[in-house]
């Protein structure tokens, strides 16, 4: 079995670090690290945490195409969201505002744009363009657009082929949108 960053990270923790020993330690966050996110940002957060419909089968990818494009895709696959995470990823999200293919919301993705993200994942890139790609493959913290290649590793890649492609995106910058749009849940993440 071949873990990925996020697997690694938490297993580390896990093995070092039993829940009563970290919480003995300090290693958890503190009750007020969620203070001062915006009380709108908490309660998308109670809703997407909680009502989610988003999973990581291959029925739910095939379901796409065929939902109406107004549709939410809605929630984590992998493990629950946590706030602290998530007031960060649409912080620092907000640095691609103005590219309208990229989803301001990894927990709150429409159907339309992922349909055209996902139909373009089979898209073949140049030589040129496949070093942009690789290099996201290389870097990201998930080691791919996702930890598992679910929806949203089809939609977050062919994103990022529609990025290079059409906007000139480099490899540096997939990464980091991949980092920002990471929708499996939980809070590991690097810190830049």
């Amino acid at each position: 079995m071949i873990l990925n960053r996020r697997q690694m990270a938490s297993l580390v923790m896990t093995l070092a670090f039993p829940p009563t020993v970290a919480a003995l330690l300090g290693t958890a966050l503190p009750a007020s690290a969620d203070e001062g996110i915006d009380p709108a940002i908490t309660q998308r957060f109670e809703h997407l945490s909680t009502s989610g419909n988003s999973n990581c089968s291959r029925a739910f990818l095939e379901s796409i195409a065929s939902m109406p494009s107004v549709a939410r895709l809605q929630g984590s696959c992998c493990s629950p969201m946590t706030l602290h995470r998530y007031s960060e990823q649409l912080k620092g999200l907000k640095k691609y505002a103005d590219y309208s293919e990229i989803p301001p919301d990894p927990y709150d993705v429409p159907a339309g744009l992922a349909q055209a993200s996902i139909a373009a994942y089979e898209m073949e890139l140049t030589p040129e363009e496949q070093k942009a790609y690789d290099y996201a493959m290389e870097n990201s913290e998930e080691g791919g657009p996702c930890c598992c290649q679910c929806w949203r590793w089809h939609n977050y890649g062919g994103l990022a082929k529609l990025l290079i492609r059409n906007r000139g995106f480099t490899g540096e910058q997939v990464t980091e949108v991949w980092n920002l749009s990471d929708g499996c849940g939980g809070d590991e993440h690097e810190h830049s």
